[in-house]
């Protein structure tokens, strides 16, 4: 069956086509550019400001897999978090995977649009649905350099370390890698910190924050290490949920917000939106999780046979 939203004979004409240049406009009054941080890539990638948009894609990360998609469904404009081309390049030929990627978006006529660090930032945004997830209350910002970066929250009550990994672990999508967690399982939870994506450089904020727990993602050995030395085995203790599955509950959230800046419903105007169904997580599975037993307190002494 032909859909006639697609078609120029059926069409309602009480309903009026968006232009690219409408839905920029929403989405940086939801996200404005300028909250950026420096050194991101933000905004509109490709696309020109008058085509018309009835399709909108949303996803993480603007791989050639999620591109096919935004392709194959007839999206004029794809939406993503990450950035296409955080990394200067010098090349869009098609022999690069950058390349063929600015190519197929082109050749389909799919507008690219970024919405990354000025996603973070916003209220909501990526760490706020984060802990909206985890049923935080009384929500405050992390950072204290007054770019609203993380949430600070509040559990109903207290719960053991464990028990909040479960918690952690039932609120986000699955992933290969599952939930990583540094402290003692017994330890009580209430106060919860959380940063959507890469957290690691956020450990002063953390602690100034009084938080019994930290939620982030893409750990690294040295910083948590150090981390851990500084609170003597206590509190904050860390959880590494994935930087996919911390950001990807963001999704829904734009894509909501966006219909309603758009002033939606759709009788108003010709425009579908949805979350993509491709899985951007690179990881695929692991070997030996949880094969490590914790060291003992005391090593052992040597002895003679």
């Amino acid at each position: 069956m032909d859909d006639p939203a697609r078609d120029p004979e059926r069409r309602d004409p009480d309903r009026r086509d968006l232009r690219l240049r409408d839905v920029v406009a929403a989405l940086e009054s939801l996200y404005p550019l300028e909250s950026a941080a420096d050194w991101d890539r933000v905004g509109l990638v490709t696309g020109e400001p008058d085509q018309p948009v009835r399709r909108i894609l949303f996803a993480l990360d603007p791989t050639l897999a999620v591109i096919d998609e935004a392709r194959d469904w007839d999206a004029d404009l794809l939406v993503t978090h990450h950035p296409l081309l955080l990394r200067g390049v010098h090349s869009v030929a098609t022999t690069s995977a950058k390349g063929a990627s600015v190519t197929a978006l082109v050749r389909a006529g799919v507008a690219l649009w970024v919405g990354h660090t000025n996603a973070d930032v916003a209220d909501p945004g990526v760490s706020t649905v984060l802990a909206d997830a985890l049923g935080l209350a009384d929500q405050r910002p992390l950072s204290r350099d007054g770019t609203n970066a993380g949430r600070v929250g509040e559990l109903a009550s207290p719960v053991t370390l464990a028990e909040f990994a479960d918690v952690v672990a039932s609120a986000l999508p699955a992933t290969a890698g599952g939930i990583r967690v540094s402290g003692d399982p017994d330890a009580a939870v209430r106060t919860v910190a959380v940063m959507g994506g890469s957290g690691d450089d956020r450990f002063d904020d953390v602690r100034a924050s009084g938080a019994d727990v930290y939620v982030t993602a893409d750990l690294r050995h040295h910083p948590v290490l150090e981390a851990r030395e500084e609170a003597r085995g206590g509190p904050p203790y860390l959880v590494d949920a994935g930087h996919w599955a911390t950001e990807s509950l963001w999704l829904e959230s734009g894509r909501e917000r966006l219909l309603g800046a758009l002033g939606h419903p759709a009788a108003a105007t010709r425009v579908e939106t949805r979350v993509s169904a491709i899985r951007t997580e690179p990881w695929t599975f692991v070997v030996g999780a949880n094969a490590a037993r914790p060291a003992p307190a005391v090593p052992p002494t040597g002895g003679v046979s």
